[in-house]
């Protein structure tokens, strides 16, 4: 049976083909190599807020959704200036606790 209440989770897992985006409250606390399993220190999602998310089409059409990001849309990061903008996500996970205990330090 699904849970039909409101979502408390403040934590959040986008995963790209190549990356993990952990984000606490829409602010990126972590990002993690798929293939090695590392944590990437000092890339440019750290500490950077989620926007929004951005939905590529084939057609050269890109739509916005100032939202909760989702899967098949592409993570756009405000950061200070310098904004990035993901590989389409191919999943939204909930970290387990272990990870999150993990986090590297700010």
């Amino acid at each position: 049976m699904a849970y039909v209440g409101t979502d408390r989770r403040i934590h959040r897992v986008y995963v790209t083909r190549n990356t993990e985006y952990h984000v606490r409250r829409n602010v990126c606390v972590g990002v993690r190599d798929r293939r090695t399993g590392a944590w990437v220190r000092g890339h440019l999602a750290l500490r950077s807020r989620v926007s929004g998310g951005l939905r590529f089409f084939d057609s050269g059409a890109v739509r916005p959704n100032d939202g909760e990001p989702g899967v098949g849309e592409s993570l756009f990061f405000s950061a200070n200036g310098r904004d990035l903008v993901t590989s389409p996500v191919v999943a939204i996970e909930r970290p387990m606790r272990d990870v999150v205990r993990q986090y590297p330090a700010n």
